[in-house]
């Protein structure tokens, strides 16, 4: 079971992570057309909401970052359970080396950010946007350039990118909660007590778990605390072994209703909502500046160094080990594909960076390294492959 699970999640990530590359796309030309205006009158348009006593207004690209998205790490942290408990993550001789790669593959790419915005004209807040890996889009790029590589490769890929989720949203939680209102944080935490007593029945109402994500939800929003740490919180509380009627468990269950609405409708309008700036607004210096160039090279450069590094040093020390079956250049290819951040990198770029100049310049950072790291994988692995051919 947990196997086949996890082949189903490759097929869907590859298959889903063209719906917001398509998006984005969709996103930039109407940033860039005679239809402008409308569509960041539109993005910028506020929504009032209200439910008896809960009461917010957001724009509607705030209610997507805030709102839709909190549906996306629920679907991470349910991912994340599901490993530790059953798939990848749950045996620490293949865990270790992608965990381990995952650090390193956040680390460096901070560090090579905060190098090239050391002088006076730097923004060194920025750090935590080249970090992230997205699953979706990085999986979907290796199905495309690497089709005939070991299974473990794939694998390695998605154990690195679920760790790596663990630190962003763990950055998220710490560094970008601000003001927090403790009212609404006891609210939630009580919440999050009644559902995981509720997971303790094994058969608990799935009305009652949709209230319960919907009410921490909320508290979250009210509280300062960001969303995301809402759905990872809400993901632990979901029984693992309970069985349905069908003999299909809670967590699998949530995993599999969820996953495509998310993939498919949350993921694409998010990249409709964030990745969308004007060219025109930019000019030379913003193409080159210290945000849009820390970030291109965060991604392009400090990923797979960082990455590959402490996966050949985990080899070396022995704590870790090489995916079975596949080369050190393989490796180093799909190393250069987990610089492809979009989706988090983006979503790390609304909460780090305030002001439309530096908000463009990181899309355009983000857009720029995500492509250039899928091209450097693809040329690495071409030649990877060229050598398997001789040999």
């Amino acid at each position: 079971m947990p196997g086949r699970l996890t082949l189903d999640f490759l097929k869907t990530e590859s298959s889903a992570g063209f719906a917001p590359v398509l998006a984005a796309a969709a996103a930039l030309a109407l940033a860039n057309s005679p239809l402008a205006p409308d569509y960041f009158h539109f993005l910028a348009k506020p929504i009032p909401v209200q439910v008896g006593a809960f009461a917010q207004t957001e724009s509607v690209a705030g209610w997507i970052k805030d709102g839709l998205m909190a549906a996306f790490f629920l679907i991470v942290g349910l991912e994340i359970k599901f490993e530790v408990q059953r798939g990848e993550l749950s045996s620490p001789r293949r865990l270790a080396t992608p965990v381990l790669a995952a650090v390193g593959g956040m680390a460096v790419p901070a560090l090579v950010y905060l190098a090239v915005n050391s002088g006076p004209n730097g923004t060194a807040g920025g750090w935590p946007v080249g970090t992230p890996t997205d699953i979706a889009f990085a999986l979907a790029a290796l199905n495309v350039v690497g089709r005939r590589l070991p299974a473990s490769l794939r694998l390695f890929l998605l154990t690195l990118a679920i760790a790596d989720d663990v630190g962003a949203v763990a950055i998220i939680g710490f560094v970008y909660s601000h003001a927090i209102r403790w009212s609404a944080v006891i609210g939630a935490g009580v919440v999050l007590a009644l559902l995981a007593m509720l997971s303790r029945a094994r058969r608990g109402p799935l009305l009652l778990y949709a209230a319960g994500f919907v009410l921490v939800w909320a508290f979250c929003l009210k509280s300062g605390v960001s969303t995301s740490i809402a759905g990872i919180a809400c993901a632990m509380t979901v029984p693992a072994g309970a069985r349905r009627p069908g003999g299909q468990s809670m967590l699998t269950l949530f995993m599999d209703a969820l996953h495509p609405w998310v993939a498919f409708g949350v993921l694409p309008l998010f990249a409709f909502a964030a990745a969308g700036f004007a060219f025109y607004g930019l000019g030379p210096t913003a193409i080159a500046s210290p945000v849009t160039l820390g970030i291109t090279l965060a991604l392009l450069v400090g990923k797979p160094i960082g990455v590959f590094g402490v996966a050949l040093l985990a080899a070396i020390l022995r704590v870790g080990r090489r995916p079975t079956g596949a080369t050190w250049l393989e490796l180093l290819g799909v190393a250069a594909l987990t610089g492809v951040g979009f989706t988090m990198s983006l979503y790390l770029a609304q909460l780090a960076l305030p002001g439309a100049l530096a908000q463009s310049e990181a899309r355009l950072g983000v857009i720029a390294g995500s492509l250039a790291s899928i091209a450097l994988g693809g040329l690495i692995l071409s030649w990877a492959g060229a050598r398997g051919n001789e040999a």
